[in-house]
């Protein structure tokens, strides 16, 4: 299932925009364009893709344009601060529809070591750099979605910490849509590479404005960890609930690297988020937690796989949903130890709460174990509210709907604690304290 509109656009954007840039970025992304030519977009048919239909996005003709579409919605930082999390000084870069604004990027200075670069620029100042990383760790060859990326990929960010330097304030991406942006498609890509024995927080909010719908964001970010560093990466999904998301997180990991990654999605129409790694160094782990509230119609999906590639590395993975409405979510979190993986330690977890009758959820663990020597453990749980717990706090006057919102948001509020920063930490409870108990939260 291939959108021939998708082609010809490609060649309009190679011939204006996507020409441009160092010499050897036209052909990988002609070689990109080719391999989505040959995959196409994905169907059920697909494991991957077995519980989700990306059929409105194959058949939404969304257009990827060179430029971006002009803005009849003026922009403030007073705007943009709204997503800061009261912390402005942070380095913050930000993206309206796909492209960098530099009026409203801005805060910290990068410190001595550390470079962040909207992409468009580094494509000119750091050709070589992008030459060795770009395309190398998110794999386009097996996945439709990130060869889209690669060969439209024309803004983003580029994010360079050197050996040794801990980067003491987050580095902020905040990519913003605006009703501009209606039947386009935002091919955003951000490149992190992590020197050895660095460390460094990457925050990235995707947001919409204006009451912005009917466009689609396809984002990718591939990480490259060296030996002993450690890159936290979080992800804010609450894009307007009338638009389509993908996107991908995908990491390589040294010797005693530790990823650690959150995702939170409660926005789109369609939503996926993949989160992609490979423990390529012995010692190395990664940390994953996840948290997808969802009500209405909307149907978002989310995907892991670590790869235990070294001996003696671990996993730890915590992902939570909550429905409503008659919204539809998948879980599919795939754990694959390779035979010279010995000593891997995993842990994989999925809890589901359903809150009305049509709501549903499709979750899969999966442990893929070629070793002989490893612990490794999964489970699922899909269920509803605890009628104890509901009975005990009405028999102390809590009022039933204001008990049941209270349960759900205590359910929710566990995967939290698991967000390192803690500004980020105190938002995400506060937006899922309003969410799910109303007035309480003002009380």
């Amino acid at each position: 299932m291939t959108a021939p509109v998708l082609l010809r656009d490609f060649e309009t954007f190679a011939a204006n925009g996507g020409g441009s840039g160092p010499s050897w970025l036209l052909p990988l992304r002609r070689q990109a364009i080719d391999r989505f030519a040959a995959l196409g977009f994905p169907t059920p048919k697909n494991e991957d893709w077995h519980f989700t239909s990306v059929v409105p996005i194959a058949e939404g003709s969304f257009r990827a344009v060179p430029d971006a579409p002009a803005r009849s919605v003026r922009l403030g930082r007073a705007d943009v601060e709204a997503f800061t999390f009261g912390r402005p000084d942070w380095i913050r870069l930000v993206f309206v529809n796909g492209r960098f604004d530099a009026s409203l990027s801005g805060g910290a200075t990068p410190p001595t070591g550390v470079t962040v670069t909207d992409l468009a620029t580094a494509w000119h100042e750091q050709p070589d750099v992008l030459e060795r990383y770009v395309g190398t760790v998110a794999d386009f060859q097996r996945t439709a979605f990130t060869a889209l990326n690669t060969a439209f990929m024309h803004d983003g960010a580029a994010i360079q910490i050197a050996p040794n330097v801990e980067l003491e304030t987050p580095v902020h991406l905040v990519f913003v849509s605006t009703p501009e942006a209606a039947g386009t498609a935002s091919h955003v890509r951000t490149l992190v590479v992590a020197g050895h024995q660095s460390k460094a927080t990457v925050i990235e909010s995707y947001v919409s404005l204006g009451g912005a719908k009917g466009y689609f964001t396809n984002a990718v970010t591939e990480a490259v960890l060296g030996d002993g560093a450690t890159l936290t990466h979080v992800k804010l999904q609450t894009e307007s609930e009338q638009a389509f998301h993908v996107g991908t997180l995908q990491a390589h990991q040294g010797r005693d690297s530790h990823l650690v990654s959150f995702s939170y999605a409660a926005g789109g129409e369609l939503a996926r988020t993949n989160v992609y790694t490979r423990l390529a160094g012995e010692g190395c782990g990664a940390t994953l937690h996840g948290l997808y509230l969802l009500d209405g119609q909307q149907h978002v999906d989310q995907q892991t796989r670590i790869e235990h590639a070294s001996p003696n590395t671990f996993s730890r993975e915590v992902y939570k949903g909550v429905l409503d409405g008659s919204s539809h979510g998948v879980f599919n979190g795939q754990v694959y130890v390779r035979p010279e993986a010995q000593k891997t330690d995993g842990k994989q977890e999925n809890n589901n709460l359903l809150l009305s009758a049509q709501a549903r959820v499709d979750t899969k663990p999966q442990l893929e174990i070629f070793a002989d020597d490893v612990k490794c453990t999964h489970g699922a749980t899909v269920g509803r509210l605890d009628e104890l717990a509901l009975f005990y706090m009405k028999s102390r006057g809590i009022g039933a709907e204001q008990a049941r919102k209270l349960l759900t948001y205590a359910f929710a509020a566990g995967v939290i604690e698991a967000v390192g920063v803690p500004e980020v930490r105190a938002e995400l409870e506060a937006l899922t304290l309003r969410r799910f108990t109303g007035a309480l939260a003002g009380s």
